[in-house]
């Protein structure tokens, strides 16, 4: 066995242990996106109907009133975080936990094994799609929180001025 040979033995091995924990880390970031988006339809109704608690920064400087602009400047960037990342990541998994099947399943149709394909390539793309799924809800959530926060600053900011 050669060199080059071994080597790639290795790398599809080492590749193909990373599929389940991918999978999983998909299915953790699609749940928290699901949470994600119904916190946020939550605080849109709170915010329609004019409660503190869907104002999150206010409410924050009404419980600690010598929280400064940065203070809830760094609070926003925060909160946002969880949502910014699962935006972020969870395309990448995706893209990780489509290519992972695709060397079995080249495999299998090179053997003739339609089944062992059609199976693989079935992983393939319910991975990408619940991962493009979670990261569409979590950029929304992201942005209109962000809009959100930037006006409450805002609001707040003027306030302390007046």
């Amino acid at each position: 066995m050669s060199m080059g040979a071994t080597l790639e033995g290795l790398m599809h091995t080492v590749s193909q242990s990373f599929l389940t924990p991918v999978l999983i880390a998909i299915s953790v970031l699609f749940a928290y996106a699901l949470f994600a988006l119904g916190a946020f339809a939550w605080q849109a109704v709170q915010r329609r109907r004019g409660q503190l608690a869907g104002f999150e920064l206010r409410h924050a400087r009404h419980l600690a009133p010598d929280l400064t602009e940065v203070d809830l400047e760094v609070l926003a960037a925060r909160r946002l975080e969880p949502a910014r990342l699962t935006s972020r990541v969870a395309p990448m998994l995706g893209l990780v936990a489509t290519m992972i099947p695709m060397g079995p399943a080249l495999q299998a149709l090179g053997d003739g094994n339609l089944a062992d394909v059609s199976r693989s390539l079935s992983v393939a793309f319910s991975a990408v799609i619940l991962s493009l799924i979670a990261a569409s809800l979590t950029h929304g959530v992201v942005q209109v929180r962000r809009r959100w926060y930037l006006a409450e600053i805002a609001t707040l900011d003027a306030e302390a001025e007046a």
